[in-house]
């Protein structure tokens, strides 16, 4: 299955929704007014794409609509498309990677993201590539999640560092790198707890961290991705904030974008956090972990199984 039908079929639900209401208001209005328009940003912020995207789209199609320039639902979704992908290519970068070492992955998030299941799939992603790749459980807290990753570690062939629950996560992480460091390891992915106590034992949590991983590679860690699930839409990005704000997360995975008709966030996530989006989840399988590109993202929801 190609990157864009992953895409397709992840992203089918949301795809629906935005044509068959494009399509009712082009067929059913014989002239717009801003009743309609209003219909059209309405349709577009339920699909989570936020308010200012959706508020952005719809002011071209508008004046482009009082130009005579659309002509039928394709041209109109041609319009939006290009629109959203113009937003989302503005931030859009690839993932850091040492090219002369460890690369050192640091997974935050909030229990329930799905962010020891993304740390598994990018295990995945990477050992199917020949990576050679080495798990650390530092969410200690959580016996499944210690579990979780030994059982990824199984399917991917690579080495996971754990100790017991309630164990010290920074002596863990120490573990983790020395390990990896020691095995010639291409990537070091460590998960974090995603219990929130409050904004102090967090970042007390994470600086111990972050601390006892730069002792020992000091340009670490390379990226610190933030998991953000996409199918609870904008309510996300208030449980994610916190998480962003004292980890210092530098880019964003959007989990569990299938399945849902709000597979439109992407654009108002990144809108808030202004990091970019790297990684996305479509769909339960290993392999549905995808990089995140604009142009198939914004092409399975405005056109579906008509994309090409």
């Amino acid at each position: 299955m190609s990157f864009l039908d992953v895409f397709k079929k992840g992203l089918q639900k949301t795809a629906t929704t935005i044509s068959r209401t494009v399509s009712g208001l082009f067929t059913e209005v014989k002239k717009w007014d801003e009743g309609t328009f209003k219909m059209l940003e309405d349709a577009l912020v339920a699909s989570d794409l936020g308010i200012a995207a959706a508020k952005k789209i719809v002011d071209d199609l508008r004046d482009k609509y009082q130009r005579g320039l659309l002509n039928g639902t394709q041209d109109i979704l041609q319009v939006a498309r290009d629109n959203m992908v113009a937003m989302l290519r503005s931030g859009a970068r690839p993932l850091h990677m040492n090219p002369d070492g460890l690369t050192v992955i640091l997974m935050v998030g909030v229990n329930g993201s799905g962010k020891t299941t993304t740390a598994g799939k990018l295990a995945f992603l990477w050992s199917s590539r020949g990576k050679k790749v080495v798990l650390g459980a530092c969410d200690t807290f959580r016996a499944a999640a210690v579990e979780q990753l030994k059982l990824w570690g199984e399917k991917t062939s690579s080495t996971v560092i754990a100790s017991k629950t309630g164990a010290d996560s920074a002596s863990v992480a120490y573990d983790a790198v020395s390990a990896a460091l020691a095995r010639k390891a291409d990537i070091l992915i460590i998960d974090t707890a995603g219990r929130q106590q409050n904004q102090k034992w967090l970042m007390d949590e994470l600086s111990k961290i972050l601390r006892i991983i730069r002792k020992l590679a000091p340009d670490a860690p390379h990226e610190t991705l933030l998991t953000i699930d996409a199918s609870i839409g904008i309510n996300a990005i208030s449980q994610a904030r916190e998480f962003a704000a004292v980890s210092g997360a530098s880019a964003l995975v959007l989990t569990k974008l299938d399945g849902t008709g709000k597979g439109g966030a992407a654009a108002a996530i990144e809108e808030e956090f202004h990091l970019p989006v790297l990684f996305v989840g479509l769909g339960e399988a290993p392999d549905d972990l995808q990089e995140f590109s604009p142009e198939e993202y914004c092409d399975a929801i405005f056109f579906g199984e008509s994309a090409h």
